[in-house]
């Protein structure tokens, strides 16, 4: 979203072997629109993005960083999801194959 200035609702997978975090168009289709390789990547919380309206995002982004040095901006329901993500996230990025 943050490279196209608006934010698209995505269905996201995450899987440990091999680690992935998958995404979907959440209005169906098997197969994923594309995914990020979470094996040594960095997740961390985002208080704020330069450019977005701050009452959209306040409390729940967060920001992949993949080991190739790609940034994901994604945007969770809730502060409590987005806490949630970013822990399951980090586990697999340590431990996935």
């Amino acid at each position: 979203g943050h490279r196209r200035k608006n934010w698209k609702v995505r269905k996201f997978v995450l899987r440990d072997d091999p680690a992935y975090l998958h995404y979907y168009d959440p209005a169906g289709g098997e197969e994923p629109l594309g995914a990020i390789h979470l094996r040594g990547c960095v997740v961390t919380a985002v208080e704020d993005i330069p450019d977005t309206k701050k009452y959209d995002v306040d409390n729940i982004l967060f920001e992949i960083i993949t080991a190739n040095e790609i940034h994901y901006y994604l945007q969770a329901a809730s502060p409590t999801e987005r806490t949630e993500w970013i822990k399951a996230i980090q586990s697999v990025a340590r431990s996935g194959k």
